[in-house]
């Protein structure tokens, strides 16, 4: 109970500052965030929560990489090109997804065999999870934020 309530001011300290700054997030709140939402939800112990962040976030890094050039693919293709080019940034995107689930399954192993296989499991719920309460606080805030009116 005690780590939930300090998840939970974690989290609602961490957006008190979202509103005020015209939208932009601050990502190392939001960072610490997830960390301290994730940390919880997994009853991570310190010596598990120490095995498992440079597990999480070199697999993050690789995620974010692969994302950024599959958008990449995606903005290629509004452009004026061949068929040619096109299959061959349909083969490059195909490959990235192929890169990204060997990198995803190599990841869950590590998780498995170094926490548990039961923490692997619920990792990808979690992160969902905490996806689904960010946008709902940001929600919030939007629909109590009034109107701006320019008279």
């Amino acid at each position: 109970m005690k780590k939930l309530l300090i998840v939970f001011l974690l989290t609602s300290l961490s957006f008190v500052g979202y509103g005020q700054r015209n939208n932009q997030v601050d990502k190392e709140k939001l960072e610490a965030a997830r960390v301290a939402f994730i940390t919880n939800r997994l009853s991570l112990s310190p010596d598990q929560a120490a095995k498992f962040w440079p597990l999480y976030n070199e697999f993050q890094e690789k995620r974010n990489a692969a994302m950024r050039e599959m958008r990449q693919i995606s903005r290629k293709g509004e452009e004026e090109i061949t068929n040619e080019q096109a299959e061959e940034l349909i083969e490059k995107r195909f490959k990235l997804q192929e890169n990204l689930l060997l990198a995803e399954k190599n990841f869950t192993k590590e998780i498995a065999s170094s926490l548990s296989p039961i923490h692997a499991l619920k990792l990808d719920e979690i992160n969902r999870d905490f996806t689904r309460h960010i946008y709902r606080i940001h929600r919030k805030q939007r629909e109590s934020k009034p109107e701006n009116n320019n008279n």
